[in-house]
């Protein structure tokens, strides 16, 4: 199985068991996931309570991973344009994490540890790249690029 079909089940999976707008709740953990363009996929797991993960994508092509273990995480991701790519991992407490990637061909990989860590990326224009990791407590990082 390639990882583009192991996506697109996932995402299959996931969309047959969200109604429509409404958030997918377990242990009181919420993920909204919006898609439009085509091809688009996107992977998202949850651990814990109280985690928020929103999800949009638009244009073509647009992959995002996402996980959440702990308690009170906020993850939004945005993307445009087509070919971006997103990896995000979380855990501890009350980290938050945003990501906004515009144009095409745009990477970033974010991996939060701790608690109450903050990362903001915002990219526009194409082919930028992001890797941002964050340990500890307290960390404040924000990334922009054009």
């Amino acid at each position: 199985m390639t990882v583009t079909t192991f996506i697109k089940s996932a995402t299959l999976t996931l969309m047959i068991t969200l109604t429509a707008g409404a958030p997918a709740m377990a242990g009181s953990n919420k993920v909204r996931i919006t898609q439009w363009g085509y091809e688009n996929g996107v992977g998202a797991g949850q651990g814990g309570h109280r985690n928020r993960m929103s999800i949009t994508q638009d244009g073509w092509r647009n992959t995002t991973i996402a996980t959440q273990d702990g308690a009170r995480n906020r993850t939004v991701i945005g993307q445009s344009g087509r070919n971006n790519s997103i990896e995000a991992a979380q855990s501890g407490r009350c980290n938050v994490l945003g990501v906004s990637q515009h144009g095409q061909g745009n990477t970033a990989t974010a991996d939060q540890s701790g608690r109450c860590n903050a990362l903001g990326v915002i990219q526009t224009g194409n082919g930028g790249n992001v890797d941002a990791v964050q340990r500890g407590r307290g960390n404040i990082a924000v990334i922009v690029q054009d």
